[in-house]
């Protein structure tokens, strides 16, 4: 059951660190709102740059992408918490327990999906944001994601005896 437990308390760190993020990109909105605009307006890549045909300027379409970054963090964080209490509830049950996994797991790969697709693929390669020597969010996203298939890969462990 140790080992239940701290794969429980793993999910539920990863969902108080996704709650922080949603709720700082709320109460500090425009912190994180100016590192989207410049990576979507790509106005700090190489100036002979020539894929900035695909920068995006129009503040609404900005707005609206960095909504959707927000809203998926309020949904990793809801999912992660309710994974762990799902888990934490299944603990003294094998069974229950593998089967609580897919909640928090959903939870984690979004995470995933969020830093590695939305700001390494589409922010770091589309945008070239890795271009920008002041808005470049590339490490701070593989840190996340990092933490997060840690986490996910730590809990779909396989389950060895009901001594778990």
């Amino acid at each position: 059951m140790t080992i239940r437990l701290l794969k429980t308390s793993m999910v539920f760190a990863v969902g108080l660190w996704a709650l922080l993020v949603a709720t700082g990109n709320i109460l500090d909105y425009d912190s994180n709102w100016h590192f989207v605009q410049h990576v979507l307006s790509m106005d700090t890549v190489f100036p002979d740059n020539a894929l900035k045909y695909r920068a995006i300027t129009n503040p609404t379409v900005q707005a609206m992408g960095y909504w959707m970054i927000i809203a998926t963090q309020w949904v990793m964080s809801g999912l992660c918490f309710a994974g762990a209490w799902r888990l934490f509830r299944t603990r003294h049950d094998r069974v229950g327990f593998i089967a609580a996994k897919s909640l928090a797991a959903s939870g984690l790969t979004l995470v995933f999906l969020l830093y590695f697709v939305g700001f390494v693929v589409v922010g770091g390669e589309w945008f070239c944001m890795w271009q920008s020597e002041i808005w470049n969010g590339q490490a701070k996203a593989v840190m996340f994601l990092t933490c997060a298939m840690l986490v996910l890969i730590v809990l779909l462990l396989r389950e060895e005896d009901a001594a778990n």
